[in-house]
């Protein structure tokens, strides 16, 4: 037991378990998080195991959703509510080692290696956190317990809901051998589409297969499939990501063709992309705009500035030359997003919007806009050309 050194965490249906435990009402009902007119453009973020089984699961538009389970529990969810909860969960793992990489808001891992005098052992530690998750925060955990990452996460998604699972290694070979090949990080569904025609369905027939093979065909992915397929990861648990791109995207609740339409809510995304930015301390020198269209086919255009920037003017001012440039006249659009990339800490490079003898002012307009957000609400305050968004409504958005 002493190789088992990385645990995963990974909630049970989290926003839909949080809003069961608020309101004991819904126990035991499919409860579906997304929006609470399923007859409207969205999609499921969560859904309760009552309503999945009916079919319904994550990223499933929800007029989907509707149609598999009708008579389900449809609520918009409260993403705040949900981080709150979130930075209490990473607080209860990182009683038990300073080395915990979180994934998203409902699960991490842990390096639990030089821990175990102080818990016990790691199936002991494993069951403490399933216990401590449960009293403190009222809700279900389901753990994976392995000698790494791969197989810990994997291993944590094997008996879903409550599960803990352990993968010790002389039970790789039997866990790994009869699991679809798509079980594999790196497979989606090209690869696995590739693989299959060839008759590669389990995992057990790619660790089987010269690794040379593998990557003759699939390359450098080839390899890293066939070392998973051995249940060999060495990637270290990481504490810090490095944030590659701050970005927002905007579903319309309808379709639209209107492109003056289309730049305010543009012009809000950049808006809410560069306050983002200035809390995070950076800049960045590359802006892309990412366009859906009603057939859902999707394009990214990207243009790179002069200089590195945080002002949501300047990120705008660029997403609209990426718009001109695009012939969109005539176009339906279902969404519409902008993000920055190329960053760097802002403290590297002076930010300019304006010339430099109007910069200082320019500077202390934007901090006063900032505090007037954080205090009364990012719509206390902001460029006339968002007035076209509470006249026309807004729809659904997301961070990245």
């Amino acid at each position: 037991m002493d190789r088992l050194k990385i645990i995963h965490v990974d909630m049970d249906a989290f926003f839909a378990a949080i809003e069961i435990r608020d309101n004991p009402d819904l126990s035991g009902q499919p409860v579906i998080i997304g929006g609470s007119n399923p007859r409207q453009r969205g999609v499921v973020s969560t859904a309760s195991y009552e309503a999945r089984c009916f079919g319904v699961k994550s990223a499933m538009p929800l007029i989907e959703a509707y149609r598999r389970c009708p008579h389900g529990i449809f609520l918009d969810g409260n993403m705040e509510k949900y981080a709150r909860v979130s930075r209490d969960l990473m607080e209860i793992l990182g009683r038990f080692t300073p080395l915990v990489e979180p994934l998203s808001l409902d699960e991490a891992f842990l390096d639990i290696s030089g821990c175990q005098g102080l818990f016990g052992s790691a199936l002991e530690m494993a069951r403490e956190i399933k216990k401590e998750i449960k009293q403190q925060l009222g809700l279900i955990a389901s753990l994976g317990l392995a000698p790494n990452k791969f197989l810990a996460k994997l291993a944590s998604d094997l008996e879903k809901p409550d599960g803990l699972v352990i993968i010790t290694p002389d039970r790789i070979r039997e866990v790994l051998d009869s699991l679809p090949v798509e079980k594999l990080w790196g497979v989606g569904e090209k690869t696995a589409a590739f693989l299959q025609e060839r008759g590669i369905y389990h995992i057990g027939q790619i660790a089987r297969m010269e690794m040379k093979l593998l990557e003759s065909s699939l390359g450098s992915n080839g390899r890293l499939i066939w070392h998973l397929a051995q249940g060999i990861d060495d990637r270290p648990v990481e504490t810090e990501h490095e944030v590659k791109s701050v970005g927002r995207e905007h579903t319309f609740l309808k379709d639209t063709r209107d492109l003056e339409y289309l730049e305010a809510v543009l012009c809000s995304l950049a808006e809410d992309v560069g306050r983002r930015m200035r809390k995070k301390g950076l800049m960045g020198k590359v802006v892309t705009v990412k366009i859906r269209f009603k057939n859902f086919s999707t394009i990214s255009r990207r243009k790179t500035l002069e200089e590195p920037t945080c002002w949501g003017a300047e990120i705008f001012r660029a997403g609209k030359e990426i718009l001109e440039k695009q012939d969109l006249a005539g176009s339906y659009f279902r969404l519409v997003g902008i993000s920055v990339s190329g960053l760097s800490p802002a403290g590297r490079n002076q930010p300019r919007l304006f010339s430099p003898e109007k910069k200082k002012k320019e500077e202390q307009m934007v901090t006063a806009i900032d505090r007037l957000q954080d205090k009364y609400g990012e719509k206390i305050i902001g460029p006339a050309r968002l007035l076209e968004l509470k006249k026309k409504g807004e729809g659904q958005t997301g961070n990245n």
